[in-house]
């Protein structure tokens, strides 16, 4: 019981020596919105586009072969009952190459979308500490854990300014008269 007493008064004295310290230091305190910031991001926008064309890409094999399984069955179902048996292990194996195609398609996708994340992750993180260090800021929070904000403490469209600032311009093709 006494160990308990004495870890407790330890335990508010800590809190107070570093409430003392964290005030005498004057915070700077501001917020981020990253779903904003992951949004307005330009690479996130090029990425969800790859991405797209990839995810329709499989899709598209994904229904052919969908399609010869269809059209494998449709043939079957004319055959004679032996006919079918000699087909079946096939049409098992279209089935069954079928799910493979599925599940290593996704990893793959899903891999490379982790990937991706982390990477847009990690430039937008590197922004908001440039920033924060050249501003003089002391704690940075993400907007999802607080329950009240002073709009006058989001420093978003800062950092979606500096992610962006080097966004490459596309040259525009001159139009034919």
């Amino acid at each position: 019981m006494k160990q308990k007493v004495v870890l407790l008064l330890l335990a508010s004295l800590g809190v107070v020596f570093l409430g003392n310290v964290c005030f005498a230091q004057q915070l700077k305190v501001a917020y981020v919105d990253l779903t904003k910031i992951f949004s307005e991001y330009y690479k996130t926008q090029e990425y969800d586009k790859i991405l797209g064309d990839k995810q329709n890409a499989y899709e598209q094999e994904r229904d052919k072969m969908v399609s010869e399984i269809k059209q494998f069955q449709d043939k079957m179902n004319l055959l004679s009952d032996k006919e079918k048996d000699a087909k079946k292990a096939e049409l098992e194996n279209k089935i069954k190459n079928l799910q493979e195609f599925d599940r290593s398609k996704q990893g793959d996708l899903r891999k490379e979308q982790d990937e991706k994340m982390k990477e847009l992750l990690k430039d937008i993180n590197e922004a908001i500490k440039q920033y924060c260090q050249q501003q003089g800021y002391t704690l940075v929070f993400n907007d999802r854990v607080l329950v009240y904000q002073d709009k006058s403490l989001d420093i978003t469209d800062k950092i979606i300014e500096i992610i962006n600032k080097n966004k490459p311009t596309q040259v525009s093709t001159p139009k034919k008269k």
